[in-house]
């Protein structure tokens, strides 16, 4: 079944108030507010057409600010009050679309899930509204605003957009509503329930507010900036290589593998090690292995390499990071890596004080018997570090 959406933009939104005109053409961050409201459907897989209603005296403006979509219809002019622009807004749909949810062009952000919601529980006769259980408690108030009584609110329930109808029972339903009776419905599941639909909850979301004082249009300003908001996530990668020379055995990533040869180096050599420490520098633009530890510094001679990673996570974790990934590739033709994987991720674990040994990832391949890697004349790694601030 293909839905499409009705989005109603032709009010004037008064009640905003200020000079910045109609509130769905108030810009939130660099995009107005309509067009907020249009890509929460034209990015949805299942809505297949957006039909926006738009007042007589906003065409230039709806075309500076709205960008063009596969999936956005030509807008059409609605009426003087909200039922009769809903109206001309599911009359304007095709024969081709069997449901249709209509939305407010004041709520910006309508979620993906309760489109779901909504499409999930259309059916025959039977509306889908979004509704949001009422949390605070309620209170009837006289003319004077004197409290005559608390009501209860264990069955009462906000109201949300968009409802959702099976296209042609709506379409019957706003025709019948305009003709037969002088009753203003201030929303499509009263009409529907004039027209005896039943109407059934599904679950909203407090998310989707509306947009009615400069105050709601503050907030949704404040969740803008706050979606924009991306975490500091740093990537550094590293690389190592070293010679195979006379030996019984290799120390890669902390653990000695016994061999017929054995890595040389100025320290014990300890490619996958080093590699990570590189990249774990690189992390927070702290250089390399070789600048904190040189080579000609006869203190390192023959040194474990366990000292040179804890050194680097140290640096990250006093700059404020959080390691979140290490993940390093043995490239070698032996010995065999496969069976000392798992106390090889335990030992970087161990190192870098990481609890979650999901966050640590030690790979082998081969070089396919080419270059030197392939002579088994030498064994290289390549490393990668994810750090969050």
């Amino acid at each position: 079944m293909k839905n499409a959406v009705v989005i109603v933009a032709a009010g004037r939104g008064e009640r905003l108030g200020g000079s910045g005109g109609p509130k769905q053409y108030r810009l939130l961050d660099r995009q107005c507010v309509l067009q907020h409201t249009i890509d929460c459907f034209t990015s949805h897989p299942e809505i297949s057409a957006v039909q926006v209603v738009i007042h007589a005296d906003d065409q230039d403006l709806y075309k500076s600010l709205i960008q063009t979509h596969n999936k956005l219809l030509p807008p059409v002019t609605g009426g003087k009050t909200r039922q009769a622009s809903c109206k001309a807004g599911v009359d304007a749909l095709g024969g081709e679309f069997q449901r249709v949810l209509i939305h407010d062009a004041a709520r910006p952000f309508v979620s993906h899930a309760v489109t779901d919601n909504i499409i999930q529980g259309i059916q025959t006769n039977v509306c889908a509204l979004p509704a949001i259980a009422i949390a605070d408690t309620i209170k009837r108030a006289g003319k004077d605003l004197s409290v005559e009584e608390t009501v209860s609110r264990d069955d009462l329930f906000l109201a949300q957009t968009p409802q959702g109808f099976i296209l042609h029972e709506i379409k019957q339903a706003h025709q019948g509503a305009a003709r037969e009776t002088e009753t203003e419905f201030t929303d499509d599941a009263a009409v529907g329930e004039w027209a005896g639909m039943t109407v059934s909850l599904v679950e909203g979301d407090r998310n989707n507010f509306k947009i009615t004082t400069q105050q709601d249009l503050n907030a949704a300003q404040e969740r803008i900036n706050t979606m924009n908001t991306f975490a500091d996530v740093r990537t550094g990668s590293g690389y190592d290589v070293h010679i195979l020379g006379p030996g019984d055995g290799v120390i890669l990533c902390g653990i000695k593998i016994p061999h017929n040869k054995s890595l040389q180096g100025h320290s014990d050599a300890d490619v996958g090690l080093h590699a990570l420490t590189d990249a774990l520098l690189g992390t927070i633009g702290a250089g390399d292995i070789g600048s904190h530890f040189p080579p000609s510094d006869p203190k390192w001679k023959g040194a474990a390499s366990d000292q040179f990673l804890a050194h680097a996570a140290m640096m990250v974790r006093d700059a404020g990071g959080t390691i979140t990934n290490l993940d390093v590739t043995i490239v070698c033709e032996a010995p065999k890596v496969g069976p000392h994987r798992d106390v090889m991720r335990q030992k970087v674990a161990e190192i870098c004080g990481i609890e979650d040994l999901t966050r640590i990832s030690v790979k082998a391949t081969t070089n396919e018997k080419v270059g030197f890697i392939g002579r088994e004349e030498g064994i290289a790694a390549l490393a990668t570090a994810s750090v969050s601030f």
